[in-house]
């Protein structure tokens, strides 16, 4: 692991392993990703995660890709398939954008979409300050319904247990009238049975003649007439027939969803929507320009632009879903440049329900069946290759206990062929790539300078082996190619690689490179083996005329040197550049990055 392939092969290995179960997911392993996370390039984290899209892995794993970028964490939160416990202990360590990721899923249980909408207004809403308590007023204990749960962490519902239905359409309310609470007190009761008596022999008495001004009455009388009226009145209302249901009256019309017909966005640098206005957010954010990537829903034109970082108008998207921004658009982007730097930050646009003469379906390229199946073979062995690659490295290492030294050397050798079947695996899937236009190319400056130097310290042992001799020659240290880094430096060291395994005792391959006319131009001396074959029988050289020098002094490439001259003139094609086969030389041209005679501007 002290060589970025090294961190590379490791990371590829260990994830591949835990994520089919063949390794446990201790915190052993997850630390020893977490200690190599750095020094993986994004897209091939990205590639491992997508890598396991029809695997189960383990909770740990996912929780720790899903704390990586939106892009690395997406296929891995797309697929995954956990408990509702596992995905409970996840959800709070997860970003507002990754939890977006889960609620487009359809798949998952009840309780874990209960979760999710506990953190609605929690992911989008400011929390407020807590109110400072008055130091003279008395400390005071909350009534039980004052006390409000915190709403932060996710709390998974227990299903509700069926109830029964009421006969009654009303339910039935807690309130107790005052007439009804008076009654039950003694004092009133005791003032009505008084009350009751005195009217029965007023009404037996006979009227006096002279009638007398009452005796002035206790407060208790006025208190039970006044209870004696409301219970009255009571009565009289329940005996009353009920009024006639009111007739609801039906809504004149029932309006339709709102759909959103423009709306504003912005990306990053890896071509991400991270903001956008004026339709709903939910399914915009994470959409990428990328028409290559998994879920992609543009076409072709924004993502060649993106590619280019180039602008583009009325390229086409497809949103799916049922909110105010599913359906077709056509949208509009520019690209954005930092004004200190000169560097891409990302693309503002906008974008527009498409005209009854326009559609917004993405158009794709008709895939070959062929170059797909290549691709599915490829996969399918890297995956056992890399298995074996990992154990034949941990019984070298003796990660496993002591191994006797002989066994120790086999480890040591079959690690080493499998390295060699890898690299060809990666050639048979770049291929397939290029014939599928899936190859995924982001622009960049690359140093050719250090970058000739690292190629040719990998290829000294091989040079040695083959007693060639490598004689660099760069006519200036700050030229750079302006293209993919990963993609650049394969195509340098597959071609290399070639004329050294080709090459014999004595030879000596030249490698010259210079500026000429907005263009990075690198010429490498043909060996002494190749120099009798013209250019199309160069081409057509197979692994089987090679086998006898193969077996005699080794190193020659295991797909034959004709394949590797076709990978590498199809891939400086894709850089947008050329490969050109000379009778004694062998000349590649890529394009220079800041070319001496032109200044880098900003489009903002």
């Amino acid at each position: 692991m002290s060589t970025p392939f090294g961190a590379q092969s490791t990371w590829r290995q260990l994830v591949d392993l835990i994520g089919r179960g063949r390794v446990a997911a201790s915190d052993v392993a997850i630390a020893r990703l977490a200690s190599i996370r750095r020094d993986v390039p994004p897209p091939i984290r990205a590639a491992s995660a997508r890598a396991l899209a029809f695997a189960t892995p383990p909770a740990a794993l996912v929780s720790f890709f899903a704390q990586d970028e939106l892009a690395i964490a997406a296929p891995m939160l797309r697929t995954a398939d956990l408990s509702t416990d596992e995905w409970a202990a996840i959800l709070p360590t997860l970003s507002p954008a990754a939890r977006s990721v889960l609620r487009h899923r359809r798949d998952l249980a009840d309780g874990v979409t209960r979760a999710l909408q506990s953190f609605g207004s929690v992911d989008f809403v400011l929390g407020a300050p807590e109110p400072v308590a008055d130091a003279a007023a008395p400390a005071q204990t909350p009534a039980p319904a004052e006390i409000v749960a915190p709403i932060a962490q996710p709390i998974l519902e227990a299903e509700p247990e069926p109830f029964a239905i009421p006969e009654t359409i009303a339910p039935v309310s807690p309130f107790l009238s005052i007439a009804s609470v008076a009654a039950s007190m003694p004092l009133v009761a005791e003032a009505r049975r008084r009350a009751e008596q005195a009217s029965e022999s007023g009404s037996m008495a006979p009227p006096s003649a002279d009638p007398k001004p009452d005796k002035p009455q206790s407060g208790t009388f006025p208190i039970a007439e006044l209870v004696a009226r409301i219970d009255a009145y009571q009565r009289k209302r329940a005996e009353a027939p009920a009024p006639p249901p009111l007739e609801i009256q039906p809504e004149p019309f029932v309006p339709a969803a709102r759909q959103a017909e423009t709306f504003r966005f912005e990306t990053d640098a890896a071509g991400v929507l991270r903001w956008v206005e004026g339709a709903a957010r939910a399914p915009l954010i994470g959409l990428t320009l990328d028409h290559g990537a998994i879920g992609s829903q543009v076409d072709g034109v924004a993502s060649g632009a993106f590619r280019r970082r180039a602008g583009f108008s009325d390229a086409r998207l497809v949103v799916d879903g049922t909110s105010d921004a599913a359906g077709p658009w056509r949208i509009t982007g520019i690209p954005v440049f930092d004004r200190t730097t000169g560097r891409f930050t990302g693309y503002r646009g906008s974008a527009r329900r498409p005209r009854a003469d326009e559609t917004a379906e993405p158009t794709r390229e008709a895939r070959n069946p062929a170059a797909d199946a290549l691709r599915q073979l490829a996969h399918e062995l890297r995956t056992p290759t890399n298995a074996i690659a990992g154990f034949a490295e941990m019984i070298e290492a003796q990660m496993l206990g002591p191994v006797p030294q002989p066994y120790r050397e086999q480890a040591g050798v079959i690690r080493s062929q499998t390295s060699g079947l890898l690299t060809a695996i990666d050639d048979i899937d770049m291929a397939a790539r290029i014939e599928t236009h899936a190859l995924d190319l982001r622009a960049a400056d690359v140093p050719l300078a250090p970058l000739l130097t690292r190629i040719a310290d990998d290829l000294a042992p091989l040079a040695t082996l083959r007693g060639t001799v490598l004689e660099l020659q760069v006519d200036d240290p700050a030229l750079a190619i302006l293209g993919d880094d990963r993609a650049v430096e394969r195509l340098i060291a597959r071609l290399l690689a070639t004329l050294v395994a080709a090459g014999g005792a004595g030879d000596r391959i030249g490698v010259v490179a210079r500026r000429d006319d907005g263009a990075v131009v690198i010429v490498f001396d043909r060996p002494k083996a190749l120099a009798a074959y013209a250019e199309e029988t160069l081409l057509t050289i197979d692994a089987e005329s090679e086998a006898d020098r193969a077996d005699q002094s080794g190193g020659a490439p295991l797909l034959g040197t004709g394949f590797a001259l076709r990978l590498a003139r199809n891939l400086a094609v894709e850089l947008r550049g050329s490969l050109t086969l000379g009778d004694k030389s062998l000349t590649l041209r890529l394009p220079v990055a800041f070319p001496a005679d032109m200044e880098q501007v900003s489009s903002n």
